[in-house]
């Protein structure tokens, strides 16, 4: 009779196991099973704590209300900043013409001013008697008269002209007065209206700081709790190696476990399979109190790899030393074995030979999805319930739950490779997803909201460095921007120049609060989800060769320019760049 070699074993009450392969391989060895203060999360990166926390919760529900709140009160604030703006340009036209009518009276001030001077000059004011007196000629008496009653009606009329335009201008003036009162109760409005939104925002960030520490630092015990898990599980597999070395069985082939039916190496017997009869490519030594399950050297080999790589960051596209992608950390683990592999999830799950989900072991590929977003994440099982991967979510290579309800399907590279078969894609319109992490299109500009942390409110140990100037991003996004800067100063002869990247919601209040119609609302901003970054050093300008290297070499890191800032689509920012994924 065939028997399984290895079980999760009961754990006393009060203890969680380490829910990981090297604790079911120790029982098979006998060894006893060690503790730990966290088993694996179903949440990626050990988070589940935190996001079932009353403390996010409310964290959530208040920024939301500040966020909506905010929202609602922008369009005010936009009317108010148009309505100041019309009656500015008002008082210029008044001003305009104040300054236009102005002027024509000063001209009719000038004619009239004239007259009076050649009066002057020609020896005072001239009357009826002193044109009698001076003229011995009556003819000359009448036409002088005719004369000087002509020359009045035309000063009359000069004056008269001057005093209509006068108190045209009077008018004038005070309409652009009042338009003038208007514009500054206008903005007066405006700042009254901007510092009450300051004030909404200000009142609220003291209280979402104080919960955010609490949040972050339950993210940090958990993620404390998970690097325990991952040395635990390590040393547990190692411990399990050194055994099977020990006992002469570390250096067993693929090949000799390939077909049991045929035999097995001496002192080996089957493992029993799900559906019937033996499984290929795995073995037992048959032992008390219990077997020892007995892997290929090749297994033994590329699960030892893959457990150096625990704690690694996940970015797409890389392939080691410094940070993996999912399929890239398999392809690696298994080439150090001398197993050729392909490097993406898909290709894996084309051409490994699959195996039934329930006959599982140490070193199968396990392939998850969902039916609507197709295959989406490949690790490395190390139990029934565990497993190891670059995780997108998680934003590192770590151990963690097998989630039974998405197992797409199960590989065993140690056998020989089918023939392609079609690979599980979206359906239905559903966005593509790559080592767990949903991947968006170079055209998306919803909300990236990531790990269930609100815009503007991500604990820092969620976050990973730059290595700039304390400049932080998500993990994933933070690993592929240190290997994009890298090439980039393969061209360029030095790192990327960076001035903006996570913001904080705090952050985010003060730039609101310095530029009300042109900043975002509070929480709401691209930056605010640690997916975001404003670069300099040239990429700043539009047709730099540095803009130019960005645009040819962006994309292999996950790292894209969103369309709204491109040239002609009315907000253009060449500097702001944003991840995505691959």
């Amino acid at each position: 009779m065939l028997a399984r070699s290895w079980r999760r074993p009961s754990v006393p009450s009060g203890h969680r196991a380490v829910v990981a392969a090297a604790v079911s391989l120790a029982v098979a060895l006998a060894v006893a099973p060690s503790t730990a203060s966290a088993a694996p999360s179903d949440q990626p990166g050990g988070t589940t704590g935190v996001l079932d926390s009353r403390d996010l919760d409310r964290l959530q529900d208040r920024a939301a209300e500040v966020q909506d709140d905010l929202r609602a009160q922008q369009d005010d604030v936009a009317a108010a900043r148009e309505e100041q703006a019309e009656a500015e340009r008002a008082v210029e036209e008044a001003q305009a013409v104040l300054a236009d009518k102005q002027g024509e009276l000063s001209v009719h001030q000038r004619a009239v001013a004239g007259y009076a001077s050649a009066l002057y000059r020609d020896g005072g004011a001239l009357s009826p008697l002193t044109l009698l007196l001076a003229s011995g000629d009556p003819g000359d008496v009448l036409s002088a008269m005719g004369f000087l009653d002509a020359v009045d009606a035309h000063a009359a009329q000069v004056i008269a002209v001057a005093e209509r335009h006068r108190r045209a201008a009077v008018e004038e003036q005070e309409r652009a007065q009042a338009a003038l009162d208007q514009a500054a109760r206008r903005a007066e409005e405006v700042a009254a209206r901007v510092a009450e939104l300051e004030a909404a925002a200000d009142a609220v960030t003291a209280e979402l700081d104080e919960a955010l520490e609490v949040v972050d630092g339950q993210l940090a015990r958990l993620q404390a709790e998970q690097v325990d898990v991952n040395e635990r599980t390590a040393a547990n597999w190692r411990a399990y190696v050194d055994q099977l070395v020990a006992e002469g069985l570390a250096a067993t082939p693929a090949t000799a476990l390939r077909a049991p039916e045929g035999g097995l190496p001496a002192g080996l017997v089957p493992v029993a399979a799900s559906g019937g009869g033996a499984q290929a490519g795995a073995a037992q030594r048959p032992g008390q109190p219990s077997s020892v399950l007995v892997l290929p050297g090749e297994t033994l080999t590329a699960v030892s790899a893959a457990m150096e790589a625990l704690g690694k960051p996940y970015a797409p596209g890389t392939a080691g030393p410094d940070s993996w992608d999912c399929g890239s950390l398999v392809q690696s683990a298994y080439g150090r074995a001398g197993i050729a592999l392909p490097g993406t999830q898909g290709e894996l799950f084309a051409t490994t030979a699959p195996v039934a989900p329930a006959d599982v072991l140490p070193g199968d590929l396990v392939f998850l999805g969902t039916a609507e977003a197709g295959l989406g994440h490949v690790g490395i099982a190390l139990d029934p319930r565990t497993m190891l991967a670059a995780d997108g979510r998680a934003g590192a290579v770590v151990v963690r739950t097998l989630p039974g309800d998405q197992v797409l399907g199960i590989g065993r590279p140690s056998l020989p490779r089918r023939a392609a078969v079609e690979v599980p894609g979206p359906t239905g319109g559903a966005l593509r997803v790559e080592c767990g992490n949903t991947v968006y299109p170079p055209s998306y500009d919803g909300a990236r909201s990531w790990g269930g942390y609100p815009n503007g409110l991500i604990p820092p140990s969620a976050m990973c460095p730059l290595g700039a100037a304390g400049h932080v991003l998500r993990c994933d996004a933070a690993a592929a921007y240190r290997a994009m800067s890298q090439a980039y100063a393969a061209t360029f002869g030095g790192p990327i120049c960076i001035t903006d990247s996570y913001r904080t919601y705090s952050s985010q209040v003060r730039l609101y609060g310095e530029k009300p119609a042109l900043a975002a609302v509070p929480g709401t901003s691209n930056h605010g989800w640690g997916l975001a970054v404003d670069l300099c050093g040239g990429i700043e300008r539009f047709g730099t060769p540095q803009y130019a290297w960005m645009v040819a070499n962006a994309g292999r890191f996950g790292y894209l320019h969103p369309t709204w800032a491109d040239p002609g689509n009315g907000r253009e920012e060449p500097w702001h760049w944003e991840y995505a994924g691959t």
